[in-house]
């Protein structure tokens, strides 16, 4: 029977069901590379006595590196920040299935790989951002980014990244793959200047006015309220108005981070207490607290930089759904001449 993170939260894991060293220990492969983080795994240390060996870098890299090392491979958890990647490592027999029933009761189903392979644990919403001062009608759709009236007015990332794919697939999963064709071709007539840099790029292109619409995740633009940025002054940000996209019909675009046990886990019983934690009520809270994310699990309270953004309906679909059209998407993208 799999053990649950309540009775690892209860009492110290028995030497009689695991040995000393499996006892203590966890080796995480992460690609989430954010220094707040740091909280979720000592607290975890805090409350089970397993100790969190991280391993950081691109999550490419890193799934290299599993496939590399094979059945001799020390990763218990594969973590990193999007569907694209752990939908990658689950096809290449990475990931193992597993069992929870704290999981499935605490993740929403479409939160989840339809093979229990992975589990989202934290969102962010993708949604279009825009220069008050210039933009009298703001796109309220993702569709609406096509419109000729904002030809040479949008600021967004390259075709090769993760979070662009994800909102293709996304739309190639509602609208079908000849409908979102059309739109991402005209989307590329509209571009301000060449996709390039990350989200909070996008940001500053809207700030120095370079561009006047810009896609985002929200995160990006929470650590900017709660923290500041040197390229944006407060009157800058005072400008920047924003949409939750499609709140009629399919719902904002959803990122995730995400994860799951590797194949061969050393310690597979405490990687499974590892997602467990992720989904507990207090790491839960700290997704949002620490890193200006959406919890996973409906409920939990938001930190006042995510709830300045506002109520909004999000796009509920599958993540298998997106992890499926992953390929028609860059087939798409390239087509368009989205670099």
């Amino acid at each position: 029977m799999t053990r649950t993170l309540a009775a690892l939260l209860g009492t110290a894991i028995a030497a009689s069901t695991l040995t000393a060293a499996q006892a203590q220990e966890l080796n995480l492969y992460s690609s989430r590379h954010y220094d707040t983080d740091e909280r979720l795994y000592s607290d975890f240390t805090a409350a089970t006595g397993i100790t969190v060996n991280r391993i950081e870098g691109n999550a490419d890299e890193l799934i290299a590196r599993m496939e590399a090392e094979g059945e001799n491979s020390p990763a218990d958890v594969f973590l990193t920040v999007d569907t694209v990647r752990l939908a990658r490592a689950t096809e290449m027999g990475l990931l193992q299935p597993i069992e929870s029933d704290v999981l499935e009761a605490r993740i929403p189903a479409y939160l989840q790989d339809e093979g229990n392979h992975w589990f989202a644990f934290s969102q962010r919403a993708r949604i279009l951002f825009y220069d008050k001062t210039d933009v009298e009608n703001p796109p309220l759709t993702y569709q609406d980014l096509a419109n000729p009236e904002y030809e040479g007015m949008v600021c967004i990332r390259s075709s090769t990244n993760v979070y662009t794919q994800n909102i293709v697939a996304a739309l190639i999963a509602h609208l079908g793959e000849e409908a979102v064709a059309d739109w991402a071709e005209a989307v590329v007539g509209n571009f301000a200047r060449a996709p390039q840099g990350g989200d909070t790029d996008q940001l500053r292109g809207i700030a120095s006015g370079e561009c006047d619409i810009a896609m985002s995740n929200t995160y990006y633009h929470a650590r900017i309220i709660r923290s500041g940025d040197s390229q944006i002054t407060p009157e800058q940000l005072e400008n920047i108005g924003w949409v939750f996209p499609n709140q009629n019909d399919i719902g904002a675009h959803m990122n995730v981070s995400g994860g799951g046990v590797a194949a061969n886990a050393p310690n597979r019983e405490n990687a499974i207490a590892f997602l467990e934690y992720l989904a507990s009520e207090q790491a839960q809270e700290y997704f949002s607290a620490g890193n200006d994310e959406y919890p996973a699990v409906a409920g939990v309270g938001l930190s006042p930089s995510v709830a300045a953004l506002g109520i909004f309906r999000p796009d509920v679909i599958d993540l298998s759904e997106i992890a499926d059209n992953v390929g028609a998407a860059v087939e798409v993208l390239n087509g368009a001449g989205w670099e």
